[in-house]
């Protein structure tokens, strides 16, 4: 009897680990998997950009210093392949964009081009899904960290070989509101 109880109870810990591991696991693909669709949608905005500049280009020539950082911060996120990188490029890049368009306020023709509106409509939908996949992100992040950091889970999180994540941030310059006058 004693060897069915200790049998037992020894499975029992047996399940519990496996199932504990394949949650570590399971949360670790989850954040994979979030950080994929920010890529994505990092991605999608990125090829919106070059079509935004022409339009720009077209109505506001001189505004060189503006559309040649656009372009800049679109390369840099392009050619991002890090965590920090892609996360360093991508609020240059917004950055840039709201520069983009606070230009863009002072040309009042290029305001009304039926392309120049389409595209800023569609990187305006773009960023509002960059937002929501930040959001997500930082959901998964949020489950997996904490499964890292209590008990009983803390325990298995070194056999799963599941780290601890960095939140996605975005810096200080992108968390100001522009100012807009009437």
């Amino acid at each position: 009897m004693i060897i069915i109880t200790v049998l037992g109870v020894a499975f029992l810990l047996l399940s519990i680990g496996v199932v504990l591991f394949n949650q570590l696991r399971k949360a670790n693909i989850r954040v994979d998997e979030a950080f994929a669709q920010i890529d994505v949608q990092l991605k999608r905005r990125a090829d919106l950009i070059p079509n935004l500049i022409e339009t720009v280009k077209g109505y506001a020539a001189h505004e060189k210093t503006t559309l040649e950082q656009v372009t800049e911060a679109r390369t840099s996120t392009m050619k991002a392949t890090t965590f920090d990188e892609k996360m360093s490029s991508d609020n240059m890049l917004t950055g840039a964009l709201r520069g983009l368009f606070a230009v863009s306020e002072n040309y009042p023709d290029l305001k009304a081009s039926a392309n120049f509106l389409q595209l800023q409509e569609e990187l305006s939908t773009t960023e509002n899904k960059i937002a929501f996949s930040r959001q997500y992100y930082n959901d998964a992040v949020l489950l997996l960290n904490t499964k890292i950091k209590t008990i009983p889970s803390s325990f298995f999180a070194g056999v799963a070989g599941v780290k601890e994540r960095v939140f996605y941030v975005t810096d200080d310059a992108s968390r100001t509101r522009p100012d807009v006058k009437f």
